[in-house]
Formats: C-alpha cells, sequence, structure tokens
C-alpha cells in the first residue's frame, strides 16, 4: 500500500477530532467574537470583515454549529492530505510525507480552532491551499485559482492581504511571465473588490474593515508619551492616562472602559484619529516602538502555549458555562436551539489531558523555520521560500500591527511544514512547472 504511512497518521487525528465533536458539543463559542459571526443579520464588519460569516450565512439552514466544526475538521483533514501529495510528487517518500504532516494531523491548537466557531481554521485552509497550488504548477488557472483563494482569505482575515502581494512578487522574481501574474491579482482583487463595494453601499467608504486604524493605535498604548509624540488638541484625547509600566496589554484599550478611544464619537471617525495617532507616536518613539514589538516576539520562545492554571480562551473547557442574555439568542437562532458548549465526560477530559502535550512547542516551530528558509536558500529550492516567507509574515506582522496573541501564531504551522518538505525534496519541478525549463527549446528529432 503506496500511502500506508499515511493512513496510520490519519486514524489518530480522526479519532481526536471525534473526541472534539463528541465531548464538546455542539461547537466552542469564543467571547464575543463567535457571536458577531452567527448574526442574521449581514453586514459588513468593523473590527473585522465578514467573509466567514458569508460562509455561516450559507450554511445557517442546516441550524446545526455541529455541521459547521464538522466541515472544519475535514478541511483541515483534507489539507493534510494535499500537503502530503505535493511532497509526494516532489520526492519525498510516504513515510517522510507523512512525517512532516503530522503538526497538521496532531496539534492540539489546530483541532480547537477546528471546532470554534472562529474564521481561523477556514482561514488557514484558504491561505495554504493557495499557496500549494502555485507551487503545485504554475499556469494562468492556478494562479487565478490561488488568486482568488488569497482573496477570500483577505475578505476572512485582513492579516491574509500582504500574501496575495508576496505571492505576485514570488512569481515575478521567478520569472514565470505576465499571464499569471495578472491571473493572480485580478482574480484575488475580486473578493476583495466586492466586499469593499459592499461596505462602500453601507457605510459609505470603500474599505475592509474600520478597525485598522484603532488596532494600531492600541499597540501603541505600551509606550506611547505624549510628552514626546506632542500631538494636536483633536489627537490628545487619545493619550494615555495611566503611567508605562501600569499599561494593561494592548487589546484591552479596544474594549475596556477607561480606553480614551472610547471616547471618541463615531465609528469611521474613531478610526480615522486612532490611525493617525498611532503613525505620529510611531515616527516620534520608534526606537520604543520596535522595543514593544520586539518584546511581544518574546513569547515564541515561551516553550509552553498555555500554563495549566492560566486563564485563557485557547482551552478546552472543563466546565459548561451558560451563554449570557446579550448573546444567547443570536447562537440559539443559528443553532435552532439550546447552543451553549457541553462537555461530555470522559471524552472531554481525554481532549483536555491530550492537549497539555500534543502540540510543537513554538522555540522548536521558529527554529524549524529560519533553519527551513536558510536550508532553501543553500539548496536553492525556490519554490520553498513561497510558503516560508509567508509563514515567517504571518508570524512577524501581528505585533507589529496589534499586538502578539497565540492564535495568530497558528496558520504558520502548514506552510511551515510545506516548505520544510519542499527543501528536503529530493525532486525538482517537473518541466512543465520550471520556469528556466520552460524557457528552454524543445529538441524535436
Amino acid at each position: 500500500m503506496a500511502h500506508r504511512a499515511l493512513v496510520i497518521a490519519m486514524l489518530p487525528a480522526i479519532a481526536l477530532r471525534l473526541l472534539a465533536v463528541l465531548g464538546f458539543p455542539p461547537s466552542i463559542l469564543f467571547f464575543g467574537d463567535s457571536f458577531a459571526f452567527l448574526r442574521e443579520e449581514l453586514a459588513p464588519g468593523t473590527t473585522r470583515p465578514s467573509g466567514y460569516s458569508l460562509l455561516l450565512a450559507v450554511l445557517r439552514p442546516a441550524h446545526s454549529l455541529t455541521l459547521v466544526t464538522v466541515l472544519q475538521h475535514l478541511l483541515m483533514l483534507g489539507l493534510a492530505v494535499a500537503v502530503y501529495a505535493l511532497l509526494r510528487r516532489r520526492g519525498l517518500p510516504g513515510w517522510g510525507a507523512a512525517l512532516l504532516v503530522t503538526p497538521l494531523l496532531y496539534d492540539e491548537f489546530l483541532i480547537l480552532l477546528e471546532h470554534m466557531i472562529m474564521a481561523d481554521a477556514v482561514f488557514i485552509v484558504l491561505v495554504t491551499v493557495a499557496i500549494l497550488l502555485v507551487i503545485w504548477r504554475v499556469t494562468p488557472a492556478t494562479a487565478a485559482t490561488g488568486g482568488l483563494l488569497l482573496g477570500l482569505a483577505g475578505i476572512t482575515r485582513t492579516v491574509g492581504l500582504p500574501l496575495l502581494i508576496l505571492t505576485a512578487a514570488y512569481l515575478l522574481i521567478r520569472r514565470y511571465g505576465w499571464r499569471p501574474i495578472v491571473a493572480l491579482l485580478v482574480a484575488g482583487a475580486i473578493p476583495l473588490g466586492a466586499y469593499a463595494t459592499w461596505t462602500k453601499a453601507e457605510k459609505g467608504k470603500f474599505a475592509l474593515t474600520e478597525a485598522d486604524g484603532n488596532f494600531l493605535w492600541s499597540r501603541t498604548m505600551s509606550f506611547a508619551d505624549c510628552s514626546v509624540i506632542k500631538p494636536p488638541e483633536r489627537l490628545a484625547v487619545l493619550c494615555p492616562n495611566m503611567p508605562v509600566g501600569q499599561r494593561p496589554y494592548p487589546p484591552h484599550w479596544l474594549w475596556e472602559s477607561f480606553s480614551p478611544l472610547l471616547k471618541v464619537p463615531g465609528t469611521a471617525h474613531r478610526n480615522q484619529l486612532a490611525g493617525e495617532f498611532a503613525r505620529q507616536a510611531i515616527l516620534a518613539q520608534p526606537g520604543d516602538y520596535l522595543a514593544a514589538v520586539a518584546t511581544d516576539l518574546t513569547q515564541l520562545l515561551r516553550w509552553e502555549r498555555t500554563a495549566v492554571d492560566e486563564k485563557t480562551p485557547y482551552k478546552f473547557p472543563s466546565d459548561e458555562r451558560p451563554l449570557n442574555k446579550s448573546v444567547r439568542g443570536i447562537a440559539e437562532s443559528y443553532e435552532g436551539g439550546p447552543a451553549a458548549t457541553r462537555v461530555v465526560e470522559p471524552l472531554a477530559g481525554w481532549l483536555r489531558a491530550y492537549q497539555r502535550f500534543g502540540y510543537v512547542p513554538f522555540p522548536l516551530l521558529m527554529l524549524a523555520l529560519v533553519g527551513v528558509l536558510a536550508a532553501a536558500l543553500v539548496r536553492r529550492r525556490w519554490d520553498a521560500l513561497l510558503p516560508g516567507v509567508a509563514a515567517l509574515a504571518l508570524v512577524v506582522s501581528p505585533p507589529f500591527l496589534a499586538a502578539f496573541d497565540v492564535r495568530y501564531v497558528i496558520p504558520a504551522i502548514p506552510l511551515i511544514c510545506l516548505a520544510a518538505g519542499l527543501t528536503l525534496g529530493t525532486r525538482s519541478p517537473s518541466r512543465t512547472e520550471s520556469p528556466e525549463t520552460a524557457r528552454e527549446p524543445l529538441n524535436v528529432t
């Protein structure tokens, strides 16, 4: 059996996902992002794009959160198979390709995100499949499909937007010709343009969100000193009113009652002023800005993702938690009945126990990423650089734009696995895939 190693690896991975489905029905809800996605009234999101909401709307007639989570579990399993198939195509033996996709199959955080009503699992699949298609074979058709998926990823999570430009740059540098590049960019612009037009119709402004300025402003709350920035009077209202050493982590400045951001009326006006303040703060205190980013990135050196006693939403729950009245109706309308997460023992306990050790520690993951990028350059495995650099961008960009969150690192896992396999592969792209050989004249005899 040619793919025995993959089958052996898949069976326990499927069992882990069955534990999630049976141990935590019908889904795990992330307070309060999940309820924003589940709202029946479709509208462009304010703090996040609504691409995931559109998917949920398509599935709404089934009135089943279980359907949503099962679909997300299946998508991730399918993604592992797709990465495995490409790595086999590039010369890796079955056991080697299966070994490299085990983080996709067994990482506890991926299983958690698949079981959450959150956009992350769908985003991960969209980004990885798009890059995988471009690497598999570069044609206008595959480039267009990849571009469309990256465009959809951009309206699912805005952190995916740079990946469209990054992929276009890859095609340009590798000299694949203008047709694939145009196909990629045009196809990617379709969902982005359609979504921005929807926002224009609803809110009067071409945009994907109305919170990019807010998030960047919250980043500057780690260091902003208005005696140094000297903002004009219209921006001074956004100055922090507590010493640097006492300030909470940036995301708290977006929602908590102490935040001066909430004093600014009007969503669009608030976002505009926040963006202006943030840019002035960064220009006035560039060293402090980079120091804050560097401090966030040191969390990648932490071996444990979450400590045993750490309060975090990124754990499989041990107790059932009733839904608040303010959001209960939203979830129950979608589910067509009770929607609070149930904890079914002992299945739930088995998965909680697995969560304590079933992951790749971030230091090892980052070491693998750096090693893959270096090895790809040494071995001239240029196709490995695209997923490798994309993974690096996904990991590094959030601390520059908002703040570090352990959840934001997870989308890099499949890309690092893909890049590692391409670097280790013994077979280069075939004649029809390689730009260099494609330009060689055919020797017709």
